[in-house]
């Protein structure tokens, strides 16, 4: 692979550089103190958007800076995988910035399996709208009564009932099922018992206002309730929707959901990238304008070696996504899964390394709302969990690993 960024990437990134200097960063803090006062609890039906954000979206939107992560320039940027990784790096920086320019999990994901497998009637009633910024979706896989780190272990079912289908179960973890504007929801339950593992689970759409979804509550992670986003709980009870809402067809979930993991795990990690990027920026300067024992914290207690293997961590870290890209750009998702698990095990845990260095040099000040990176431990532990635990991850390298020498 080559190793600078395309004309293209450099021209996007340095205006959504200047983007965020001018519109975001101005006002990040501000945000944060707002969101928290407006959105105190789990009370998810009293949350409410920050009113900056229709503003910002707006802005963005005019200034050429929206749904950069679909390749199809018709309705996206038209950038590649490899070039679009350095831009949800930057985003990454803020929590709340992936939306601004629409392109914020679980969306983007969704997104994704509608122009991948959506059929033109799914596409002009739910990707039109999730484009355009109008609606937000959810997606339901994980449940709270199995092991979900096997997926095959999903209990939830989907079942054929003349021109209907029938969905039963309960899904939790749903990210984004707070938001005010979420509408819809990716489905995936069993529905196909007898076929073969990977061949009995399927997708369908199902819209949150759909008689017999029941949203029970939103999770807390480590205290916090991530409004006005927030991730829930959601029962379904003999919830009927038209056999058109399926994708693909019965027994596809599998294959739908290997193609929507690929370039979202890039998100994911580029986006951690960005978080860490920030967390050492806050640990520098927190650690050079701070002084104790007559000398600034960078220089007591080997903090000035803890920034240079954070430095060092983070730059690993991102040549190895960007490989990944590169390699999902190049021969596609099926031949990267090496590489793709590995920086969902190997990012993850150094943003998680190089936040905590930063909260001790911040001290009290570090684990308070005064700085986004108790946000940013959340978000970092919650990572090593979504998408797949480590240890599934590591599994996956080693079975490809050692089936080269078999």
């Amino acid at each position: 692979m080559h190793f600078e960024h395309s004309p293209t990437c450099q021209d996007y990134l340095a205006r959504m550089k200047r983007f965020m200097q001018e519109h975001v960063y101005p006002i990040e803090q501000q945000v944060y103190d707002d969101i928290h006062a407006m959105n105190p609890d789990g009370n998810w039906r009293q949350w409410t958007v920050h009113p900056a954000m229709e503003d910002l979206k707006h802005k963005a939107r005019n200034a050429g800076l929206w749904n950069l992560f679909l390749p199809d320039e018709t309705v996206g940027a038209g950038l590649s995988c490899l070039e679009y990784a350095p831009l949800a790096e930057e985003t990454g920086k803020v929590l709340f910035a992936p939306e601004i320019f629409n392109c914020n999990a679980p969306d983007t994901g969704n997104m994704e399996v509608l122009y991948h497998f959506g059929n033109e009637e799914q596409k002009a009633k739910w990707l039109t709208p999730l484009l355009n910024g109008d609606i937000r979706s959810v997606f339901g896989m994980t449940e709270p009564d199995v092991a979900s780190s096997d997926a095959t272990n999903m209990a939830a079912t989907i079942e054929e009932q003349g021109d209907e289908l029938v969905i039963n179960g309960k899904k939790w973890w749903t990210t984004g099922l707070g938001h005010p504007n979420a509408k819809v929801c990716i489905f995936m339950g069993l529905s196909n018992p007898d076929n073969h593992k990977h061949q009995q689970h399927s997708m369908v759409i199902v819209p949150l206002d759909t008689k017999g979804i029941s949203i029970k509550r939103m999770l807390s992670a480590y205290g916090d309730y991530d409004a006005p986003f927030g991730h829930g709980e959601m029962h379904f009870n003999n919830v009927r929707v038209p056999k058109a809402n399926l994708l693909v067809g019965m027994g596809q979930g599998f294959a739908i959901a290997q193609g929507r993991l690929g370039p979202g795990r890039i998100h994911h990690c580029m986006r951690a990238i960005g978080m860490a990027e920030k967390a050492l920026e806050l640990a520098i300067n927190r650690g050079l304008s701070r002084v104790a024992f007559g000398q600034p914290l960078l220089k007591l207690g080997g903090n000035g070696e803890r920034i240079a293997k954070a430095r060092m961590a983070i730059d690993q870290a991102r040549l190895m996504t960007l490989h990944a890209a590169w390699k999902i750009d190049a021969v596609g998702v099926k031949n990267a899964m090496t590489e793709i698990s590995a920086i969902k095990v190997v990012v993850p845990n150094m943003l998680q390394e190089v936040v905590d260095m930063a909260i001790q040099i911040h001290g009290g000040a570090g684990m308070s709302a005064d700085f986004p990176l108790a946000r940013f431990a959340a978000g970092a532990r919650a990572l090593r969990l979504a998408d797949g635990p480590d240890e599934v991850h590591m599994g996956m390298v080693t079975r490809l690993e050692l089936k080269k020498y078999q």
